[in-house]
């Protein structure tokens, strides 16, 4: 497989979405010229068939357009068929998809009885034995192995008419692909490409493709990387997106819009999921809220692409000169126009008064750009100073685009002025505000283009949480970690605990630990391997129990759900990385 030469262009103006093939799933086309769908998963037990129709309808009639129900096992695969007869008989037809780990098996049944059938490549593979190196006639056995347990269920799609979605999750990956590319963005996408690969020398073509990560640069790199992978191979097929894991709440909607939004802005994504560890029914308005920037752009015209700054399957900061405590070696900073003390666990490092004395601030000079304007070898003099600061302030629905537009300008020029991303919000909604604001200036950062984030609102709700979600978006694109990261899934029919009270209460417990990364996840196949760079793990380890991990390695197993947080906080202790709160 060549994987030298890759290219993968941003848009730095215009829209236009790549092409990919399109494929009918139940009567709802994917891909092609269709909008960008919305879907989500259940979280009731397959086996609970009315609890689980209940919910499907929920998630149905909030505007869900395919709905995933998790297939752990034969039982719950066969249970599928009275679900989807369920559905039918009360006039409900949206397209159903099975989610299946491990068992091959399970798979092929399910594929009988819905319309779309998920399975990711590192499950699809032996089991971890430890084994570290692969000889080239190894590596070859592992995918000729695969190729004889993925045929039967290729076969059964094609009978059926079953779509298949090959869902490539960083830390899930097989020991054969860690081997060779490590846990990585390329090894993501190199995982899903021998699926597509086998699947195409078999013919069939019915594919979606997914490449999940709970950290939004991880999920952006290795999407870029299979849409440059399956564009050197001549098809690319549809692209779902989601930030697995992404969490709850304002932080679990800004990781999510971040990413999804990130590869939006480049055109890529046919199909969303925001994972939120919340009732299903409540992903969808936030993923419309996304897909809602960009289906009314479908026939943009497109323009002139290219970052010279930026390399798009690696994150690299751009390099800026430091201007005061401003650019260069500085993490980026948060400008409030708020003068009055704000009540929020982070204060801005710069406010914009009206007093001489406390000009923000008095060490650098402001030069602001407007859009639709972009630098000039006229404006280059004024740019040049040592102190100068660029603020780019957006004023438009497409402002990503202009900011990437600034960076290429400014590359050209050859500036390395640091540039705070600045923007004006009229909407009165939060779910609103902070999936635009996440989508406008997390884009860029999660690229490595901007030294600060400067954001503006009329409405005083959303005044009251400009700041922390300043702070939430760089700590989303882990520009500036300013709190402890937590890492949860959304759960579904594995997860035999309460997951949304686990998270509050880990939430509280741990939220002060400034840097710790903290995963919350609802059973052993969303746990070890899907939580990847945390350093401790709260996983459902069955019903009411919960095993903790230090990394990915359980260190106190089946513990009472009532005593995991107390535990968990022991263990912290125990490492010498517990900090009391302040008053």
């Amino acid at each position: 497989m060549n994987i030298e030469n890759l290219k993968f262009e941003l848009s730095t103006g215009g829209y236009q979405r790549i092409v990919t093939r399109e494929v009918n799933i139940g009567g709802v086309p994917l891909g092609g010229n269709n909008p960008i769908r919305v879907q989500s998963m259940t979280n009731t037990d397959t086996l609970d068939t009315e609890a689980t129709i209940a919910q499907c309808i929920r998630m149905i009639e909030a505007g869900c357009e395919y709905v995933r129900i998790t297939a752990p096992g034969i039982r719950e695969a066969e249970n599928l068929k009275l679900i989807r007869k369920g559905l039918h008989q009360r006039g409900y037809h949206t397209p159903l998809i099975a989610d299946v780990h491990f068992n091959p098996k399970v798979a092929e049944l399910a594929a009988q009885y819905v319309e779309k059938v998920r399975i990711n490549p590192g499950n699809y593979t032996d089991r971890k034995t430890g084994k570290l190196e692969f000889t080239e006639s190894e590596y070859q056995a592992e995918i000729d192995k695969i190729r004889k347990r993925l045929h039967p269920l290729i076969a059964i799609c094609k009978t059926n008419g079953t779509a298949m979605r090959i869902g490539s999750n960083h830390g899930s990956l097989s020991e054969r692909i860690m081997s060779r590319y490590g846990d990585t963005p390329m090894g993501m996408a190199i995982a899903a490409m021998e699926f597509i690969n086998i699947c195409e020398d078999l013919s069939f073509h019915d594919l979606v493709i997914s490449m999940k990560a709970s950290n939004p640069r991880v999920m952006i790199e290795a999407t870029r990387l299979i849409v440059a992978l399956m564009q050197a191979n001549g098809e690319c097929y549809p692209l779902h997106l989601g930030v697995t894991e992404a969490g709850d709440a304002a932080e679990g909607r800004i990781k999510s819009a971040t990413g999804i939004c990130s590869l939006l802005e480049d055109g890529v994504g046919d199909t969303i999921r925001v994972s939120l560890t919340e009732d299903p029914e409540k992903e969808i308005p936030a993923a419309l809220q996304m897909t809602g920037r960009y289906n009314n752009r479908l026939h943009s015209t497109a323009a002139e692409k290219a970052i010279p700054c930026l390399d798009p399957f690696t994150f690299h900061r751009r390099s800026s000169r430091v201007s005061g405590s401003i650019g260069g070696h500085n993490l980026p900073v948060v400008i409030s126009s708020f003068p009055e003390k704000l009540d929020a666990p982070v204060q801005p490092d710069f406010v914009e008064t009206d007093s001489p004395e406390e000009h923000l601030p008095l060490f650098n000079k402001f030069v602001t750009l407007v859009q639709p304007a972009l630098p000039t070898e006229e404006m280059s003099a004024s740019l040049a100073g040592r102190s100068t600061v660029l603020i780019a302030q957006a004023n438009g629905d497409d402002a990503p685009k202009w900011y990437r537009a600034v960076f290429s300008t400014l590359a050209t020029l050859n500036q390395d002025i640091p540039v705070i991303l600045k923007k004006h919000y009229t909407t009165s909604n939060p779910e609103e505000f902070l999936i635009q604001s996440a989508a406008d200036t997390g884009t860029l950062l999660a690229d490595g283009l901007g030294d600060g984030i400067w954001l503006e609102a009329d409405a005083p709700d959303i005044r009251a949480i400009l700041v922390e979600t300043a702070f939430s978006i760089l700590q989303a694109t882990r520009s500036r970690v300013s709190r402890t990261e937590f890492i949860s899934c959304p759960s579904c029919g594995r997860t035999q605990y309460n997951i949304l009270e686990a998270l509050a209460k880990v939430k509280e417990a741990t939220r002060h630990l400034k840097g710790l990364k903290i995963a919350v996840m609802g059973c052993i196949v969303n746990g070890p391997g899907e939580m990847a760079d945390a350093d401790y793990g709260y996983v459902g380890a069955g019903r009411g129990k919960v095993t903790l991990y230090r990394g990915k390695e359980p260190v106190i197993r089946n513990i009472d759900q009532e005593e995991a947080v107390q535990m968990l906080i022991r263990l912290i202790q125990k490492d010498g990385r517990w900090i009391e709160a302040r008053a």
